[in-house]
Order: C-alpha cells, then structure tokens, then sequence
C-alpha cells in the first residue's frame, strides 16, 4: 500500500533514440564547433531526399572523396561506411547513411572516438574487419532449417551496398569466427558512456562459420590505402591522379599483391579471416588504417566557407600551383618509388618518410663498395633506411654460373631450410630501419630497440627488434682479423660467436640480413624454431623456417629527416674534402716536391710504406 506509480522503472529508450543520443554526443566532444558546422553544410548539399530522408548515396561519397574509379574500390568503401553507420547497434547494418550516421562514419573512421570512448575503446581494428568483411552459408555447408535461397542458392542476389564476391545475408557479424564475444570493447564502451550497457545486450546472434574478407576486395583497399597514405589535412586526393595511370598504378599493384600475400595464398583460400587479420596488422603494419583519418576529414571542411575573403575580393587560387609544392619523393632511386615509400608507411610513421627522404647512398651510382657506403652514409645523424633488391640464387644442387657465386655460399653455413618463396629467379626486396647513426662495427653492433628488419617483395614482413639481444646492425670492412667483413643484421660480430670458430663462416643470426663485402650477395634467414637468442624477432605471418640466398641487383640508403639533417651533412662533407686537400698540399718548406714527399712517406703518412703513423 502507498507505492505510486513513481517506483515503476522508465522503459529504456528506443534504438533510435539511443543512436541519437550518440552521435550528439559524438559531434559535440570530438568535433569542433567549425567542423560540425562545416559538415552539415557539406552533408546538406550532398545529400539526397527520399520519404523525406535526407541520406548519401554511394556514388555521391565517391564523387566527394575523388576516389579513383580504375581502382574499383568504391562497392567496398560503401559497404565499410554503411556498416559502421550502424553503430552501436551493428546488427542493423546496413545503415542508411543519414546526418547522425554520417557523424558515426568519421568519428570512427578518423579516430576521433577515443575523445568519448577512453574506456576499452582504444582500438577500432575488429570493427574495422567486421566491415570489411562478408558472411556466406554456401561456404559453411548446408545449415538444418535453412532453405532460403538467398543464403544457400547458386544465384543469391547480393546488397547492392555490398562489395560483390560472396553472396551477403550478414556484414560479417561473425563471433565464433572473431574470438569474440558480439558486445566488442568499442561497442559496450559506446553503451557505458551512455549509462544503457546493462540494457542493450545484443543477445545470441546467428551462428556463423565462415566469416572473412574476399581477397579481391582486400586488395583494392589496399590499394586505396597506399594511395591515400601521404594525404595531408584538406588535401584533395586527385592531386595523385598520376599514381592511378600507367608505371605507377603498376607499381600501386605490385605493392598491394605483396601486403596480401602476407595474409593469405590466394590460390588457396578465397579470403581472410580474423584471427590472421589481427595477429599481422599490429606487428606489420600497425598505421594501414591512418590514411583514412585525413581522407574522412574532407567531410569536416565546407569549401564554401573562407573566413578570409572580404566583400568584392577577387576570387584567388586556394592551392599552390603544381610546380610549387613539393613532391612527396625528391630524389629518384632504382628501389623506392611512391607505392614502396607508402608501404613503408604502413609501419614506419609517415611523417619521417613523404617529403623527407633524401638518398644517400645507391649502388648504381655511386658503387658497389663499402668505401663508396661509408663515405655517403656515415654523416647523417637521423634515422636511415637500406633496402637490398635482388634475385634468389638456385640450390647448391644445380648447376652454377660463377666462381663468386660458389664461393659467397662457402661462407655460409649449410643450408638448413628451404627457400621462402617460390625459388629460384624469385625477386626479393629486403630493408632495415636504423635510428641511429652509422658507425664501425669494433666490439659491439649498433642500433636501438627501434630498428626494423623487414622485407616489402614478395610478401610484406616486418621483424621488430628485441630488448633482450642486441646484436641489430654491423659494418665491418675486411682486414687481417675479419677477412670476410660485410653488413649485417641480427648477426654477433665474428668475435663474439662461439659457434663458428673458422673466421670463413659468417655467424648467421636466427633471424637475420647478411651482405657481402663487395655487396654483391646477400642472405636472408628465419630459424623460427629457435624462438631466441635473436636481435629481431620472427615472422607473425611465416611461422615456419626458412632462407632466402639472393644476387644483389640495387642497394640504396636514404636518409630520413629534413634540411637540417642535410645541412650537417653538407657540412660535415666540406671540411673532409677540405683536409683531404690539405693533406694533399702538405708543404714542409723545402720547395722540393719530390724531396718533400719522400719525408712524408718515411714518416709513414703517404704512399705505399705507410706503416700507421708510427713515430717509433
């Protein structure tokens, strides 16, 4: 008696509701009054009406983010979109894209989320895969109580907002697949920020077995994803229509097929299932996703709006004229081009490499010889990069063309594992990341838990560095003690080893990259058995062993930093060639030339009795 109907619990608010409360509280913490300003103006003139719904259509995004129609990517991009419009409620996907799922779209896209989401919200990958990713009954087997055509017939229509490849009945909503339960980190945050975590739980989905991404479909992300790497704030992506044409798309294909072949063989499987997808993404390439962050903010800036333009000012040009701005990769090497340096941007940041690379050093110009390397690397005090392409050599079985082939394979161990890719005649392009400068390699290697070893064809690898072992990088010029010499990584010195007392075999690291003296062959091993005792640790990709043995055909060197950097080295260059001149000129006052350098060569400074200096 005397309970009113005040004790009753308030109903929980409707779907739409909740969505709504979302994205109002998605626009107000992570855009700013401009943005969300500007997005509304550029959403209403893009927008169409239909039953009084004001939504975007796929070609409608694809016109407004200028992405190139040779790549065939916009289907897939459409999907992405209209499933992460959906969000919190994913299940509802395919969203129709509206102002408030708009404002889901680039809160996430450009990872803006983590401004609201702080807690267990830290990483969109899963949500990434589940947007990518299709959902096919037909490639799990016939499923009891099913008849419906559209899931198990040969002729299963797919959604139009879908990428073809799969017949589509779910947008990849695939918790047995994932490993996960459906109430993800990012969606039960989404719900806790809102206090409805304990009120919406999505409850048992359908059962899935086959949830993954086409490989087709993969690829062309991939491709959009090396384009738009080095897109700057507001920067309109048909400035690199020359990237989609000609050598360059070429280039923009090789360097895709490489990222997918690290997730999958596509001759053996038609895609890729998550619990490859995030075991690869973080060790390979943590930033992939990073281009999407400046390409989505376009929807953040209103081209009608200029705060600086004055009644009856003449309307003047917003961007440089080509000629002006400067290009993305300055200098011309046999190795890097575009593609390769946003590759390499998938897991070194980006603002060390578009606009900052400078080559230092490259074997086609300046020589095959560690001399040449050492007088062209050795002055740059920023970080570098090395990448080695080459060919692999055929097994010591078959039969070989030179005597030095024979006789770099002599100073290899024996041959313990088979080759890492489809054999000989096989291109390799092998690379290395060093924080630190270049030095001689005495007592101890070089390097810092910074480096990278990685290899970019013909499969994305990287191998991070460990903190335990830190053998990282060498360079040790033949001589008496170390007849071999050469450039190494994950490699002891050869005084340190105790595996191999002959100074005639190189201490092959567990996982390591071995150069010759001459640069004319290189070795690449992966004992990933040994799971120790390495400076870089193995492969996330290739849990087997394996070792590539390959002839050099390119070695190059850049440099990563700015004009400073190059300043110093500039500098560092002039006064050597100015003490070698000085040297050159050395006059000891007799005014006999001859005279003066037979005093110089007793003292052992010059010419062929030079005996080091020794003034004993």
């Amino acid at each position: 008696m005397g309970q009113t109907h005040s004790d009753e619990k308030r109903a929980p608010p409707s779907r739409e509701e909740v969505a709504k409360v979302l994205a109002n509280k998605f626009a107000d913490k992570c855009f700013t009054s401009l943005e969300l300003y500007s997005f509304k103006e550029v959403f209403k003139s893009l927008a169409d009406l239909e039953q009084n719904v004001r939504h975007l259509k796929e070609d409608t995004i694809t016109r407004f983010l200028e992405i190139p129609d040779v790549l065939g990517v916009s289907p897939v991009i459409f999907q992405m979109v209209s499933y992460i419009g959906a969000f919190p409620f994913l299940r509802d996907a395919p969203a129709v894209l509206g102002l408030e799922e708009m404002v889901m779209v680039i809160t996430i896209m450009t990872d803006r989320y983590q401004r609201v989401l702080a807690k267990g919200a830290a990483d969109r990958r899963k949500l990434l895969f589940k947007s990518l990713a299709v959902y096919d009954r037909k490639l799990s087997g016939p499923t009891s109580n099913d008849k419906s055509p559209v899931a198990n017939g040969p002729e299963a229509p797919a959604a139009s907002s879908h990428a073809s490849g799969f017949a589509v009945d779910v947008a990849g909503d695939d918790e047995d697949e994932l490993g996960y339960d459906d109430e993800d980190e990012l969606v039960l945050a989404a719900f806790d920020s809102l206090d409805y975590v304990n009120v919406y739980k999505h409850g048992d989905g359908p059962s899935a077995d086959s949830a993954m991404i086409p490989a087709d479909n993969f690829r062309k992300i991939i491709m959009l994803l090396l384009l738009v790497a080095p897109l700057g704030a507001q920067e309109s992506l048909s400035s690199y229509s020359n990237r989609v044409v000609g050598e360059e798309l070429e280039q923009l294909t090789v360097a895709a097929n490489c990222i997918v072949a690290s997730f999958l063989d596509v001759e053996q499987s038609p895609g890729i299932k998550f619990p490859r997808f995030n075991a690869i993404i973080p060790v390979s390439m943590p930033f992939i996703f990073s281009g999407f962050t400046p390409l989505f903010e376009h929807f953040l800036f209103s081209k009608t709006l200029d705060f600086h333009k004055h009644i009856g000012d003449k309307p003047e040009a917003s961007t440089l004229p080509p000629e002006l701005v400067q290009p993305l990769l300055q200098d011309k090497g046999s190795i890097l081009n575009l593609s390769i340096m946003s590759q390499l941007s998938f897991f070194i940041p980006g603002e060390f490499l578009f606009r900052k690379l400078r080559l230092l050093y490259s074997g086609d110009e300046d020589g095959f010889s560690m001399g040449s390397f050492e007088t062209k690397v050795f002055n740059w005090r920023a970080p570098t990069i090395l990448l080695v392409h080459g060919t692999c050599l055929p097994d010591e079985t078959q039969y070989r063309t030179t005597g030095a082939e024979t006789a770099f394979l002599s100073t290899l161990p024996p041959r313990r594992f088979p080759s890492g890719n489809r054999g000989t005649g096989e291109k390799v392009t092998f690379g290395v990341y060093l924080s630190q400068p270049w030095r001689h390699t005495h007592r101890e290697c070089f390097g810092d838990s910074d480096s990278l070893l990685f290899q970019l064809q013909p499969m994305h690898d990287v191998f991070r560095a460990s903190t335990t072992y830190k053998d990282y990088a060498s360079f040790m010029k033949p001589s008496a003690s170390t007849p071999l010499g050469g450039v190494s990584f994950g490699c002891p010195p050869p005084q340190h080893t105790q595996t191999y007392r002959r100074s005639s075999i190189i201490p092959v690291g567990p996982v390591s990259l071995v150069m010759d003296s001459s640069f004319e062959f290189g070795c690449f091993t992966h004992n990933y058995t040994s799971r120790g005792g390495s400076a870089f640790q193995g492969s996330a990709a290739r849990k087997f062993d394996f070792q590539d043995r390959f002839e050099i055909s390119s070695l190059e060197v850049w440099g990563c930093g700015g004009d400073e950097e190059a300043k110093h080295q500039a500098e560092r260059w002039a006064w050597e060639a100015r003490e070698a001149e000085a040297r050159r000129r050395i006059n000891l006052g007799t005014g006999d030339i001859e005279a003066d350098r037979a005093l110089l060569e007793m003292a052992g400074l010059i010419g062929g009795n030079r005996s080091g200096g020794s003034m004993m």
